[in-house]
């Protein structure tokens, strides 16, 4: 593959920055990639592992000369990081980031952006319980879904670099409106994640005679809440900024809830059978 931009800077060299940097690298799409990090141990870190080439000693600094800058921070802190460097951007520079929520975050950093310079949403569909840049590694987008959020004042050119950078990681792109994204996303993921959350919280601190019961856990529980080994801040923040969309979602998953509930305090066999076939048929279907 040839290559697309000559420089780069990742801001927050974790698991998605860094294999973002470590994919573009081995597609050699990217010339010399530089790293911007608040953790000097883990910007060290990224350095001796090859996963770019230096680091830069501030933010300022280091997105100088690139052509392209990916903020990689939890998404609280995506508009704050944009706006410190927004003054010392090059022109022609595309900022992008890969937060899971898109709607606040597309319109502050986009009414940052000095004249010549864009801004493109984006969310590769991709992780693990796993973070820092010893996380990282080139094959995580692979056959994974990145999405872009472009606006009708996103810069098409800017749009298209960005997608012609995620499908030489290996991930497979679309686009979508930021509000279609943040609804669908609080179903999907963000929905997920709270409620692995709140079953480990509720079996935790549950009094049985006493008993850990979570010293009794095996396969079927600890698959089910893995995700609730990722990491707490960043889904602190995502839970706060996709706050509406959110909440709509737990009251469904709430009232879904209720009616199993109702079905089991009835003693309705016919019904839970119905209810778990119906989950059974979404699942599998996934698959």
């Amino acid at each position: 593959m040839s290559m697309i931009i000559e420089r780069l800077a990742v801001i927050g060299v974790g698991l998605i920055g860094g294999s973002f940097a470590r994919a573009l690298r081995e597609a050699g799409t990217v010339g010399a990639i530089v790293g911007i990090d608040t953790d000097r141990s883990n910007l060290e870190q990224a350095l001796s592992l090859g996963i770019v080439d230096e680091i830069a000693p501030d933010a300022a600094q280091g997105v100088r000369d690139a052509q392209v800058v990916f903020v990689s921070v939890p998404v609280c802190a995506i508009p704050a990081v944009v706006r410190e460097i927004a003054p010392f951007l090059p022109a022609g520079c595309i900022v992008s980031d890969g937060g899971s929520v898109k709607t606040a975050v597309v319109q502050e950093c986009e009414a940052l952006m000095p004249p010549g310079c864009a801004f493109v949403g984006g969310h590769p569909i991709a992780g693990t319980e796993h973070s820092g840049a010893g996380a990282a590694f080139a094959s995580l987008f692979n056959g994974k879904r990145c999405i872009l959020t472009p606006t009708r004042d996103t810069d098409a050119g800017a749009c298209d670099t960005m997608a012609r950078l995620w499908r030489s990681a290996g991930a497979n792109v679309c686009s979508m409106e930021p509000g279609h994204h943040d609804r669908i996303f609080a179903e999907i993921s963000h929905l997920p994640h709270v409620v692995a959350y709140a079953l480990v919280h509720a079996v935790g601190t549950a009094d049985v005679e006493g008993e850990n019961v979570l010293s009794y856990t095996a396969g079927g529980f600890r698959d089910f809440t893995r995700i609730a080994s990722s990491d707490p801040v960043m889904w602190r923040d995502i839970a706060l900024m996709n706050r509406t969309a959110l909440l709509a979602s737990i009251d469904g998953f709430s009232a879904s809830l209720a009616e199993l509930r109702q079905r089991i305090d009835r003693s309705d066999p016919a019904g839970l059978a119905e209810f778990f076939t119906i989950a059974k048929q979404f699942r599998d279907g996934i698959l």
